[in-house]
């Protein structure tokens, strides 16, 4: 099975994810969504995915905190895409995307170890 992770080069969770994605010698890519802007496609298949646009956005992050109240309830998908696009860092990270097309979303030991069959 191989993976491509999603994320930011310089997030803690992603490096562990990753770290522990070689400890276990699964095969992967990782993608830094800042440096290549995902589809709004893509963006509405993780949506979809993970259960919606509030499982997918870090509404705890500092981006999040910052914004205007009136971008912080997008009324459609569209708005929702054009948030992303202009603020990818607000998406939870990692998102994970199997070679089988599945989509997840977070690291944990014990949840990639479910994904991945190991241990």
């Amino acid at each position: 099975m191989t993976a491509t992770l999603y994320g930011l080069k310089n997030c803690d969770t992603c490096k562990k994810a990753q770290n522990w994605l070689k400890r276990f010698g699964v095969e992967h890519a990782f993608v830094d969504y800042r440096d290549e802007r995902q589809s709004p496609e893509t963006l509405l298949a993780w949506k979809d995915a993970v259960g919606g646009w509030d499982a997918l956005i870090n509404k705890s992050s500092t981006t999040w905190r910052q914004l205007p109240p009136n971008r912080k309830a997008p009324g459609s998908d569209a708005e929702w895409k054009l948030l992303l696009k202009e603020y990818p860092q607000l998406i939870r990270r990692p998102v994970v995307v199997l070679d089988d097309g599945s989509v997840s979303q977070g690291f944990s030991d014990n949840g990639f170890k479910k994904l991945f069959g190991v241990g």
